[in-house]
C-alpha cells in the first residue's frame, strides 16, 4: 500500500486548532507545527483550552493522532560549548517536550545540536548525555526525534553513524527515534534521485540504525546537489533530487503510516501543490 500519512508544515498565528483544519483544507492527513516562536527561548503558557480544542479539531478533521507533530525551536544546541546556553537548550527542549505532551502531540523533531569546533565526537557524547537525562524527566507519550541535517556548519547528525552512536549512548530509550528529512540527507551526501541509489541509502539506514526508528519524514527536495552540505528546500520534483525518489518514497511499504511532510518554500501558495504532487505519485505506478 502507497503512503496515507501525507501533509505539511502549517502556520499556527490563529491557533494550533486552526493550523489543523487549514491543514485539512490542503489535502493533509499529517500535520506539523510550531507550539512557540522557533525563533525566541521563551514561550507563552498554554490556555487550559488549548487541549481540548485542539483534539477538537483533529478529531473534526479526521487526523490521526499520531500523525500530528511539533518542530522544536531553532536556537536549541544541546552541545553548545557555553554551559549557560546548554543548559538554556536542555530547558528549553524539556518544556517543549512537556508542552506537547500537555496538548497531546505525540512527537517533538529537533536539530539537537552543534558542536561549534569541540569536535563531532565530543559533541555527540554531551548531545547522548543531555538528551538522555532529560528524556527521563519528561512525561509519557511524547517521543522526541532527532532530525537528520545537512551538515551545514558545525550541525551534527548528518550521517547516519552520528544517528547510530546518540542511540547507542543513550541506551536506545522508547521515546528517542528519528525524524528524516530528504532534502537534508541528500544535501549530506547519502543520493536518493534513482530507485536504485534511494534502496541502497535506505539499506545503509536499516544496517545501521533501523528503518522503524523513522517516526517522521521532512519531504523537501533539494536546490543544492548532492553532497554540499547546504540546507535549501526545494518544491518536491523541480530540485537536484527530482520526482523518483518521491515516488519510490510514497510506494515503499515501511512508510505506508509514516507522516510525511512537506517544508518546501512558498508555504501559503506551494504547500497545497506539493502536498497534492505526493497524492498524486501514489495513484502512479511504482517507479
Amino acid at each position: 500500500m502507497p503512503a496515507t500519512l501525507i501533509g505539511a508544515h502549517m502556520p499556527t498565528g490563529k491557533g494550533l486548532p486552526d493550523a489543523v483544519r487549514r491543514g485539512k483544507a490542503i489535502g493533509c492527513t499529517a500535520i506539523q507545527v510550531f507550539t512557540s516562536s522557533p525563533q525566541q527561548w521563551h514561550s507563552k503558557p498554554i490556555d487550559p483550552a488549548t487541549p481540548g480544542k485542539l483534539k477538537a479539531a483533529i478529531e473534526e478533521c479526521g487526523i490521526d493522532p499520531q500523525a500530528i507533530v511539533s518542530h522544536d525551536s531553532y536556537l536549541i544546541n544541546l552541545c553548545a560549548p557555553e554551559p549557560e546556553k546548554a543548559a538554556q537548550s536542555r530547558e528549553a527542549l524539556t518544556r517543549e517536550l512537556n508542552r506537547c505532551a500537555t496538548l497531546g502531540i505525540p512527537f517533538v523533531v529537533s536539530h539537537m545540536g552543534a558542536h561549534m569546533k569541540q569536535g563531532e565526537d565530543i559533541g555527540l557524547e554531551t548531545v547522548a548525555k543531555q538528551a538522555k537525562e532529560l528524556l527521563q524527566e519528561v512525561p509519557e507519550g511524547v517521543t522526541l526525534l532527532m532530525e537528520t541535517t545537512a551538515g551545514q556548519g558545525s550541525s551534527l547528525n548528518y550521517k547516519f553513524e552520528h544517528l547510530a552512536k546518540i542511540l547507542e549512548l543513550t541506551g536506545s530509550p522508547k521515546n528517542l527515534a528519528i525524524c528524516l528529512d530528504t532534502c537534508h540527507i541528500f544535501a549530506a551526501g547519502y543520493d536518493i534521485r534513482t530507485k536504485e541509489t534511494y534502496e541502497a541509502t535506505f539499506a545503509e539506514f536499516d544496517r545501521l540504525i533501523g528503518c522503524d526508528k523513522i517516526k517522521i519524514i521532512h519531504c523537501n527536495d533539494s536546490k543544492k546537489a548532492l553532497g554540499t552540505r547546504v540546507d535549501r528546500h526545494n518544491h518536491l520534483g523541480e530540485g537536484e533530487i527530482g520526482e523518483t525518489a518521491f515516488r519510490c518514497l510514497v510506494h515503499d511499504p515501511r512508510f505506508e503510516k509514516t507522516p510525511i511532510v512537506v517544508e518546501t518554500p512558498e508555504a501559503d501558495t506551494m504547500h497545497a501543490v506539493n502536498v497534492q504532487k505526493l497524492w498524486d505519485w501514489t495513484k502512479a505506478s511504482k517507479p
